[in-house]
């Protein structure tokens, strides 16, 4: 059976003896480094499988150190674990390249919730992996599941795994208006109100990068409801 290894960036005593206190007692395997270098350095050279990360961390900041992960090419899902909670904050955070974001002070069965969404992600993903080579289409449009692949009119669109994965949602339901729970749900793995508007920053990012230089435009606000993928 394979262990759940976590490593837990954070320099606050008493935010690591609890996450470090709680997790071990679920049977997750916890390395803790107190400061970003540190913390860079240990998922450089070990296949963790989430970090949980702290953005105000010395030697080198949670953003910096989330982005060099992903620069590097390491997919490891990463959690923010944070007391900065501006819409702004959460958004910086999830475009450096973070799976999730948890505002201090968090109750724990919400951090499990968030890990245990994480790892439900990861197993679909894996079984998606021997599943025939899927394309859906919208207009110029193009997915390519198998590939993990975006095009419009042929150019290429770079995506985050969470884009990637917001905008597989909508297209697998195009023409259907999703609330935002629904894209929690399904897009993020989460059944529950985390408080946040990560739904309304993930679709500007993805308004930017698929509708702002293209026509037709195809993601469209349903005003009180949620979010539909149309043709205009």
């Amino acid at each position: 059976m394979h262990i759940i290894s976590i490593l837990l960036i954070e320099d606050e005593p008493d935010v690591v003896d609890f996450v470090k206190k709680g997790l071990g007692e679920e049977s997750f395997e916890v390395s803790v480094a107190l400061n970003g270098k540190d913390g860079l350095e240990m998922v450089l050279n070990n296949p963790y499988d989430i970090v949980l990360l702290d953005i105000m961390i010395p030697e080198k900041n949670g953003i910096e150190v989330c982005k060099e992960i992903r620069e590097h090419g390491i997919q490891t899902p990463i959690l923010f674990l944070t007391a900065l909670n501006t819409p702004d904050n959460i958004a910086l955070g999830l475009n450096s390249g973070a799976d999730d974001y948890l505002v201090k002070p968090f109750k724990f069965n919400e951090l499990i919730a968030r890990i245990n969404a994480i790892l439900r992600r990861i197993n679909l993903e894996k079984m998606g992996d021997q599943k025939p080579h899927i394309k859906y289409f919208l207009s110029n449009l193009v997915l390519d599941d198998d590939a993990k692949k975006v095009t419009r009119n042929g150019i290429e669109i770079t995506l985050t795994a969470t884009e990637y994965r917001l905008l597989f949602t909508l297209l697998k339901n195009k023409g259907k208006v999703l609330s935002r729970m629904d894209l929690l749900e399904n897009a993020w793995d989460i059944n529950f109100n985390v408080g946040t508007n990560v739904v309304d920053v993930y679709i500007n990012y993805l308004r930017k990068k698929i509708d702002t230089d293209f026509e037709p435009k195809l993601i469209h606000t349903a005003v009180g409801m949620g979010y539909i993928l149309k043709e205009s």
